[in-house]
């Protein structure tokens, strides 16, 4: 979704308008949750295990 549609002004005039406003969100509220792309991976704080994964990027260029 573009961010510019996020600030759009949306007018509502009816109550069946409402309530499908209200499930479309619900809806989309839904299939962020099950859709998340976002991998959490741990934080590294060990020196050796930083030093690892830098050579090993550094050699995969």
């Amino acid at each position: 979704m573009a961010t510019s549609t996020i600030f759009a002004n949306i007018e509502i005039k009816d109550a069946k308008t409402a309530e499908r406003f209200v499930a479309a969100l619900e809806e989309s509220e839904k299939e962020k949750d099950r859709k998340s792309s976002f991998q959490a991976y741990p934080i590294l704080t060990d020196l050796d295990e930083i030093r690892k994964l830098v050579v090993k990027r550094k050699n995969a260029k």
